[in-house]
């Protein structure tokens, strides 16, 4: 067995573990969020898919800027490491906007009446989302590895910077979307029991993202591992 093969058995193992640890602790979340966190006064219970779909969008737009700043610092540095970062993160993150994008309309529907409404936070994350399903389309189109990385890495800075408006744009727009209760300039919105189950699903949403990432990183490897040894063996 090569370093490299060695190298991606054991991140993948531990990628393994690790979001293994996270699902099993996400139940837990769900277990504090249901039976022990109170019921929001005016949605009722609709209310507790808060407790996923706010974390599943913490983790997405974080993965998000992971890409754009290693794909920066590829275009400085020409390391494949964070190019393969980078790839690994972009995967998790459209994972991760697929399940925000879908609990945000199953709240929405009992609390706004509608399943969808083209507001501007909704837009941008789905247009977001499409530019880094456009982002793994042109990664598996694209064979050489240097011009994979390069044009990939352009791409994913554009996404970073899309990041910071979609925070912003209940700020800057009128949407159905309240102002932020956790990340602003004063103190969270929220009761001291919903804050404490928000904090923990976040941290153990973070942790099934590092997990993720790992795994991802791990069998990344090993296939470029597989590859450099069938061109070795013609």
């Amino acid at each position: 067995m090569t370093p490299t093969e060695a190298a991606a058995r054991t991140l993948t193992r531990r990628g393994l573990r690790i979001s293994v640890a996270a699902l099993a602790a996400l139940a837990g979340v769900y277990v504090l969020a249901l039976g022990y966190t109170p019921v929001e006064a005016r949605q009722g219970v609709a209310q507790k898919i808060f407790y996923l779909h706010v974390p599943a969008a913490w983790c997405a737009l974080m993965a998000f800027s992971l890409v754009g700043l290693t794909s920066a610092l590829y275009l400085w540095l020409h390391d494949p490491r964070l190019d393969r970062f980078a790839a690994a993160s972009a995967e998790v993150g459209v994972a991760f906007s697929a399940v925000m994008l879908t609990t945000g309309p199953i709240w929405a529907k009992p609390i706004w009446g509608t399943w969808w409404t083209w507001d501007a936070r909704l837009t941008l994350t789905l247009f977001l989302f499409f530019l880094f399903i456009g982002y793994l389309a042109l990664r598996a189109s694209l064979h050489d590895p240097q011009e994979r990385a390069r044009f990939s890495a352009v791409v994913g800075i554009l996404g970073m910077l899309l990041v910071p408006f979609i925070h912003l744009s209940v700020y800057l727009f009128r949407t159905l979307h309240p102002q932020p209760v956790v990340l602003k300039p004063s103190a969270p919105s929220l009761p001291p029991e919903m804050l404490r189950t928000l904090l923990i699903s976040m941290l153990v949403f973070t942790l099934l993202y590092l997990g993720l990432v790992t795994l991802r990183y791990g069998l990344a490897l090993a296939e470029e591992a597989r590859d450099e040894a069938a061109d070795a063996a013609r």
